[in-house]
């Protein structure tokens, strides 16, 4: 919850087992923390991209007919259609809060892979994060999955400090993608984009549960340690 409003980021339900992709499959080993019926009513689906089942499953598109937003890539908001909506980079959209006053979602790089833009998104796609600020409001930073600590220093540079930051993590990796580098933050890497962002509270997300995360809990808590940051790290589900 943030600002009356109830936000979801990347919902993905399906059970565990394989996801095809127009690239390397994917397996899911764990099944989700919640289900649909569980959440409660959702006022805003912050989608980083629509293409992978780890980040959008079946369940999770089903879901998005009953939301009234979906915020997402300019690309992916053709794809989906309905109530989805894309956002370029640095571009905003305000949301009314139930009590009066706005929510402001600012959508902010990420990048899928190691390399720029256009290295990575011919084979991983069209990535977006977001930033949410209000009046009275702390900062709240979704990366999605972004890989790249020069895209979050640019983002601090205009948001730092942050309150809390939904760092995507984990170290996934595919051998047949970038030579097997992470398509998104290692454990280090989410310690660095921490520090650089300020930032009070740091709830990792999207870091376990399928096989192509080759870093979990352990190895988040272990970089966040050596960097002297263990006591931002918050393992609740919700920000």
């Amino acid at each position: 919850m943030y600002g009356g409003l109830r936000f979801l980021t990347d919902p993905t339900f399906d059970g565990p087992g394989d996801y095809p992709t127009a690239g390397p499959l994917l397996t899911k080993t764990a099944p989700s923390a919640a289900t649909p019926a569980g959440l409660g009513p959702v006022d805003v689906v912050l989608l980083s991209h629509d293409e992978h089942a780890d980040n959008l499953d079946r369940s999770g598109r089903a879901l998005l007919a009953d939301v009234p937003l979906t915020l997402t890539t300019t690309g992916g908001a053709g794809r989906l259609g309905g109530k989805a909506r894309g956002l370029a980079d640095w571009e905003s959209a305000e949301l009314d809060r139930p009590g009066g006053g706005t929510v402001t979602v600012t959508a902010v790089p990420a990048l899928h892979g190691p390399g720029t833009r256009e290295e990575t998104e011919p084979f991983t796609g069209q990535v977006v994060g977001f930033v949410l600020t209000g009046e009275g409001l702390p900062t709240v930073y979704v990366s999605g999955d972004n890989a790249s600590l020069d895209v979050v220093e640019e983002i601090a540079g205009r948001f730092a400090p942050v309150d809390t930051a939904l760092l995507f993590a984990g170290a996934p990796r595919f051998p047949v993608l970038f030579d097997g580098a992470p398509l998104v933050l290692d454990s280090a890497q989410a310690a660095e984009a921490a520090r650089l962002l300020g930032a009070r509270r740091v709830v990792p997300v999207h870091y376990d549960g399928w096989a192509h995360f080759t870093e979990g809990r352990d190895a988040l808590e272990a970089a966040f340690g050596a960097a002297g940051l263990a006591d931002r790290l918050d393992w609740g589900r919700n920000a």
